[in-house]
């Protein structure tokens, strides 16, 4: 695990350290990206680093320098070029604060961390939780550090067979997951939920409405166990068809899953910043 914390470069993740009074870790005051990294080259940095200001502005945090995030990527990357498959994260934070939720005026930390992980598997299961999306919420929409109900969430999913928890909102329409948006087949129609519903503009959900069209539509959550098929997107998953929701069993990949997967896996290897 290669880290990047203000400016300086740490091949230790302990020797790597931020305050005890950060506020990132005292009330979750931050935002994140997650980039997936391909032999040794993050994809899509220029779109994850548009969003990263985004949700930096919506939390009411100074706009991240573009320049500096960008010298934190080179030199992770740079530091582990043998990387075959990854996961890189950026980290900005309120920095400094005290211990309430006032910030403080010491500044903002950075942080950018890459580490290895796994392929993801071909299809995976997804449980609906009994928790909800607040669509509503002034942080909706937003990728912040603040986690929780997504931990307990996936840990609720992960408990009933599943890989990722599927959200409702508060009006009871098909949101989102933990850290994946979700899409539907009807009847040969590819619907994925509106942004409205709270859901993050996923990077990955974003390419796939681009490259291969998708209507975006409120679904009631009900109807999710009436679709033909069904897949997630994230930035690790890419495509990742679902074979199985709650206790419902379907064929996966589908035959619109399946031509979304190839179309992506295309277009993102023509372009590693689309």
């Amino acid at each position: 695990m290669i880290t990047w914390v203000n400016g300086m470069l740490q091949d230790d993740p302990a020797a790597a350290t931020i305050s005890p009074l950060d506020h990132g870790l005292t009330t979750g005051d931050g935002v994140f990206e997650t980039l997936k990294v391909v032999a040794g080259q993050p994809f899509a940095v220029t779109k994850h680093l548009e969003r990263l200001a985004r949700s930096a502005v919506g939390l009411g945090l100074p706009e991240p320098d573009e320049h500096e995030v960008r010298a934190g990527i080179a030199a992770v990357t740079k530091a582990d070029p043998d990387l075959a498959f990854g996961r890189l994260r950026i980290t900005y934070t309120g920095g400094v604060s005290p211990l309430s939720s006032d910030r403080g005026d010491s500044g903002t930390t950075l942080v950018v961390a890459s580490q290895p992980i796994e392929q993801p598997a071909p299809s995976s299961a997804i449980v609906t939780v009994p928790w909800v999306r607040n669509e509503r919420s002034a942080v909706a929409g937003l990728k912040t550090t603040s986690y929780a109900e997504n931990v307990r969430a996936l840990a609720y999913a992960k408990a009933r067979g599943g890989s990722e928890a599927i959200f409702a909102n508060t009006v009871g329409d098909l949101c989102e997951g933990t850290g994946s948006n979700i899409f539907c087949v009807y009847d040969g129609e590819l619907v994925t939920p509106t942004l409205e519903s709270g859901a993050l503009a996923g990077v990955t959900r974003g390419l796939v409405i681009a490259w291969f069209g998708a209507v975006e539509r409120d679904v009631p959550l009900a109807r999710l166990a009436e679709a033909d098929e069904v897949f997630l997107t994230s930035t690790t998953r890419d495509v990742q068809a679902i074979h199985k929701v709650d206790d419902r069993d379907l064929a996966a990949p589908g035959e619109v899953t399946a031509e979304v997967a190839r179309v992506f896996a295309e277009r993102s290897a023509e372009d590693i910043d689309p």
